[in-house]
């Protein structure tokens, strides 16, 4: 009888000099180029503008040096700095911050200075006068510090910033051609953007490890061990069954529409990690038991199973406030520049239709571009009945298994409220639950560590870890500002500065962006340009709340690389998948999107208007 031949996966393959090659060269050829003034500008805004804004500050308020500032003067600089960054301009956001938000982002402030400070902006700064002082703090950042103009010292610090935006730039390039390629172990590419960050000094050998485990990847890891628990106890099994039973026709189309109808409505409200997380098994198990003697490998249909619940899970986000961090933040710019206010439900009346029209459109498009040998999933499900049968009733592992999963997902919807409402005392994060989860299972019996060795992919949990990085790299060098920036300065000659094609520039390049990066990331390093451009070519209209919406659904089109977003990472541990799966399908939803987004708002948006402000 012949040997059955290993499947050779993407782990099993060395690198493949000659493509290497390519993005090797590249990578060095951008480093080598002179630096762009453009860089330079940037690094001078990100790298000598916080220290100029302070000193700004402290002399408009204070009438001192931000050297002889004290304590507290030199806090109430800081603080209002840092909320320049975030868009924040008003008064009311800086009374709003405490000593807890300071922690986070990392300022040195006792109670007592915490409490000078709050006292000096609330009883004798103005609303109107701590404005006009964040506009003209953001005005010099922005427009009066100029590279040439500079001193030594600071435009050696200048210097460093530009390097490391052309750092970022050429590591972009050459990630992006080893994805798209795979000329290299995909996870090898993770460690390859540690090592690049180190060795051209953009980080310390110490940040670069710390970076590696992030809240994100802590996730990713726990909801593979979480699978790998359910699939063991059999849970998969019976809550598959009770999903799909009462289909008379079980068939892979149908099956895929049911994905789509329920996940992408959840992700509006709901994480969407966590959604992938839990469909992950099921879409697992339904292929594994459709399989048949003389079907033994349908690779189409485990694809098209996977891509599915990812697609799914992306597509929903733009349809609430809730459904990813990017929403927020614009709803936050577009209040603190421009004082207009996108309530809860308003966002949904105007949003939600966006996933009317991408719910068939994208499982159209999944059925079109994979064809599975096997349509019928109905031995699938008699199989299932027939197992779940002989287990008979649930038992002690699956209810306790069950139990632990209920939990996690409770303490991922809750978390942040808790937090928020002081019912926890410290910010737990979705990851460190997913793997408080994991340790949950081990206690209860339920699965030991030899089962998280074998049945969950670490080599996933590592490429997302050098995802985080990479991201995190290009919006802390202002890498991804300074694209922004340059692709709507370069189009504004075309014509593309106003109206629908300003909108459709900002919604392309921050669609192009997010799939490079985090979508809150993303939307923060388009918005703030794209939201200043709106104000000067439409002030006071519908423009602006419409502009803020469309980039922040324009962040989450991440359907085109592993990287993009959770849900395609924790799909890509099932096995199925290759990079240019999601190109198959990510591509044409991409552009279906950005195409649905700008016929909505000159359509359904313009139509509606925006609370009695004047069209545009």
């Amino acid at each position: 009888m012949a040997k059955k031949v290993k499947k050779v996966t993407g782990y099993d393959k060395y690198v493949d000099w000659k493509m290497f090659s390519i993005p090797v060269v590249l990578f060095f050829l951008l480093l080598l180029m002179p630096t762009p003034y453009g860089m330079k500008d940037v690094g001078t805004e990100y790298n000598v503008g916080p220290k100029a804004v302070v000193e700004h500050i402290t002399r408009a308020l204070f009438d001192t040096s931000s050297e002889d500032a004290l304590q507290w003067q030199l806090l109430t600089a800081q603080i209002m700095e840092n909320n320049l960054n975030k868009g924040a301009l008003s008064r009311g956001r800086y009374l709003k911050r405490d000593i807890k938000w300071c922690g986070q982002n990392k300022i040195d402030a006792d109670p007592a200075n915490f409490k000078q400070a709050h006292e000096f902006i609330d009883t004798r700064i103005s609303d109107e006068a701590y404005l006009s002082l964040m506009q003209a703090a953001l005005t010099l950042r922005k427009e009066g510090l100029k590279y040439e103009n500079l001193s030594a010292a600071d435009r050696a610090r200048a210097d460093k910033g530009a390097w490391h935006i052309k750092v970022a730039i050429a590591m972009g390039v050459f990630v992006v051609l080893c994805f798209l390629t795979e000329c290299i172990p995909l996870p090898g590419v993770s460690f390859c953007i540690g090592l690049i960050l180190v060795f051209t000094g953009v980080t310390s050998r110490k940040q670069v490890a710390m970076l590696y485990w992030d809240d994100a990847c802590w996730f990713i890891m726990g909801s593979l061990m979480f699978a790998a628990a359910f699939v063991k106890t059999g849970v998969d099994k019976r809550v598959c069954l009770m999903m799909f039973r009462k289909l008379a026709v079980p068939n892979v189309r149908w099956i895929t529409l049911i994905f789509f109808i329920i996940i992408s409505p959840l992700a509006a409200f709901i994480s969407d990690h966590a959604l992938a997380a839990m469909f992950l098994p099921i879409g697992m198990l339904l292929y594994q038991n459709s399989l048949t003697k003389e079907v033994p490998e349908d690779p189409e249909l485990g694809k098209m199973m996977m891509i599915a619940i990812a697609m799914a899970c992306n597509i929903g986000g733009p349809g609430a406030p809730s459904g990813g961090a990017r929403n927020v933040i614009m709803m936050t710019y577009l209040a603190d520049m421009f004082g207009m206010d996108i309530g809860y439900f308003q966002w949904i009346t105007y949003c939600f239709p966006f996933l009317f029209i991408m719910i068939p459109v994208t499982w159209l498009t999944v059925n079109w571009r994979f064809k599975p040998t096997i349509t019928s999933l109905a031995p699938a499900m008699n199989h299932l009945q027939k197992e779940i049968g002989r287990m008979g009733p649930w038992n002690r592992k699956q209810i306790v298994a069950l139990v632990i999963f209920l939990i996690m997902v409770f303490g991922w919807f809750t978390e942040k409220e808790f937090y928020n409402m002081g019912i926890y005392p410290v910010r737990l994060g979705i990851g460190v639950i997913a793997v408080a989860g994991a340790v949950a299972y081990l206690l209860a019996g339920i699965v030991n560590w030899r089962d998280y060795q074998e049945k969950v992919d670490w080599g996933v949990v590592w490429l997302y870890a050098g995802a985080i990085i990479f991201g995190r790299t290009l919006d802390s060098t202002g890498a991804a500002y300074w694209l922004a920036r340059s692709a709507i300065d370069a189009l504004a000659p075309l014509g593309m500065d106003a109206g629908l094609p300003l909108m459709a520039t900002s919604n392309g390049l921050t669609a192009i962006l997010t799939n490079l990066m985090a979508d809150g990331p993303a939307a923060a390093a388009v918005g703030p340009i794209a939201l200043n451009m709106a104000g000067l070519v439409h002030p006071g209209t519908t423009f602006l709340p419409f502009m803020a919406m469309a980039t922040a659904m324009a962040s989450s089109f991440a359907y085109c690389l592993i990287i993009g977003t959770p849900p395609n990472a924790i799909v890509y541990a099932s096995g199925y998948l290759e990079p240019k799966d999601y190109l198959r399908v990510g591509l044409p939803v991409w552009l279906m999107a950005n195409v649905t987004l700008l016929v909505m708002t000159g359509a359904y948006w313009i139509f509606r208007g925006f609370s009695e402000l004047p069209g545009f």
